[in-house]
C-alpha cells in the first residue's frame, strides 16, 4: 500500500507525487516516526481542523495542508470519495483525520472542498473527494 505525501493545495494537488511511504510494511518513510500510533486526529466544534503552511521541497516552496495538531496531511491513492481503503493496520500507521463536529473548516479558506466520508474509520475528512491522513 502507498500513501502520497504531502498534499499540495494550490496547483497539481493530486497529480504531483512528492514521495511514497510504506503503509503497514517494514520500511520507514522518514516522516514523523509515529508508527504503531492508533489515535486519530480530531477537532471539536468551533476550531479550524485544517491549516496551510509553506514547506521547502527540493529547491521550491510549496503550500501543504496541516492538521490542527500541526501534522502534514496525506491522501491514499486507492481511496475514493465514497470508499476508504486504508483501514485496520494501515489506519494505525497513518491515522485518519476525523471530524467530530460535522462539516470541517480550514484556516485560511482552501480553494477546494472539504467533506466527510463515513466509513470504517468513522467520519473522515476529505479534501476534493480524497480522504485525509496524518
Amino acid at each position: 500500500m502507498r500513501l502520497n505525501r504531502p498534499l499540495i493545495t494550490i496547483t497539481a494537488i493530486f497529480g504531483l507525487s512528492l514521495g511514497l511511504a510504506a503503509c503497514g510494511g517494514g520500511s520507514g518513510n522518514g516522516s514523523s516516526g509515529r508508527y504503531g500510533a492508533a489515535a486519530s486526529s480530531t477537532a471539536g466544534a468551533g476550531t479550524a481542523l485544517i491549516h496551510t503552511t509553506s514547506m521547502k521541497i527540493g529547491s521550491t516552496t510549496e503550500t501543504v495542508l496541516k492538521s490542527d495538531k500541526g501534522l502534514t496531511l496525506y491522501y491514499f491513492t486507492p481511496d475514493t470519495a465514497t470508499s476508504v481503503a486504508c483501514t485496520g493496520g494501515c489506519a494505525a500507521v497513518w491515522p485518519p483525520l476525523i471530524s467530530s463536529a460535522g462539516t470541517p473548516s480550514s484556516d485560511p479558506a482552501l480553494p477546494g472542498t472539504l467533506t466527510i466520508v463515513s466509513g470504517a474509520n468513522g467520519n473522515q475528512v476529505a479534501y476534493n473527494g480524497h480522504p485525509l491522513y496524518s
